[in-house]
């Protein structure tokens, strides 16, 4: 799930990271390349492939490139913050917190995802790394000044938030309507998804823990293990590890999420 929001936000926007994590750019060595951006696997399914090669040198003087270890925040939810982050490995998850302290997933973030833009000088959502995270940060006047000079990108931005509109109405119709065997099943399409731009995939990476699907879908821990268990039994998926989902039936699966 991609969190940005419309270009009417862009003007006054602010955005934060939380100073306890260790935002450690990546050190220059011998063998790193002069312009990383050449050589990101990640810039096809990424916002940047909205610039040309000829200007990468541009895009890569613009961005700092970040680590963030297992469960490490780079995003809080309420904390101001000067820069924006599109995802080139690992995946996070999204999540608000209450009052009191409970918490709800409201979505993952995968390779070519882009965080941050928001419509008040503060996050709307805290950001943690589900495994070993890579990502681009951008400070927000820098990102600002491409957007001014690239208006290709600017359009690609806003066409992810057009996309995550929709999401978030298919979001709230999974919660407030679908049954449990349907949550599952639409959460395991999505996942096959996930990336922006990529293709549907066959077999799908569940690198965040089955708590954390059930707390995403509005489910128990049991629930989810049991549904899994079912789309096993009846030949629409396999499960080769704790960690992997393969969909042998894509098309009983999307039955199964339509109900």
């Amino acid at each position: 799930m991609i969190w940005v929001n419309v270009r009417p936000a862009l003007p006054g926007l602010r955005v934060g990271v939380q100073n306890r994590v260790s935002m450690t750019s990546a050190e220059p060595s011998r063998q790193a390349p002069a312009d990383p951006c050449a050589d990101c696997d990640a810039r096809g399914e990424s916002v940047c492939n909205a610039i040309g090669d000829e200007f990468l040198p541009r895009l890569a003087e613009a961005t700092q490139v970040t680590h963030i270890e297992p469960g490490q925040c780079f995003i809080t939810e309420g904390e101001k913050a000067d820069a924006f982050f599109n995802i080139t490995a690992g995946s996070a998850k999204l999540y608000k917190l209450m009052a009191d302290g409970r918490r709800q997933i409201t979505g993952f973030a995968v390779r070519g995802h882009f965080l941050g833009l928001a419509v008040s000088a503060t996050y709307a959502f805290s950001a943690e790394a589900i495994e070993p995270v890579r990502l681009c940060r951008f400070p927000r006047a820098k990102l600002f000044r491409l957007l001014a000079d690239f208006p290709a990108l600017e359009r690609r931005l806003l066409e992810r938030a057009a996309t995550e509109l929709v999401a978030a109405q298919e979001q709230m119709l999974l919660l407030g309507r679908k049954t449990a065997r349907e949550r599952v099943a639409s959460f395991l399409r999505a996942q096959a998804l996930a990336a922006p731009c990529g293709r549907p995939r066959a077999m799908v990476a569940l690198p965040m823990r089955r708590g954390d699907i059930a707390d995403y879908l509005g489910l128990t821990i049991e629930t989810v293990s049991r549904t899994l268990t079912r789309l096993r039994a009846e030949g629409i998926i396999e499960i080769p590890d704790q960690t992997r989902v393969l969909l042998r039936d894509p098309a009983r699966l999307a039955r199964a999420a339509e109900g």
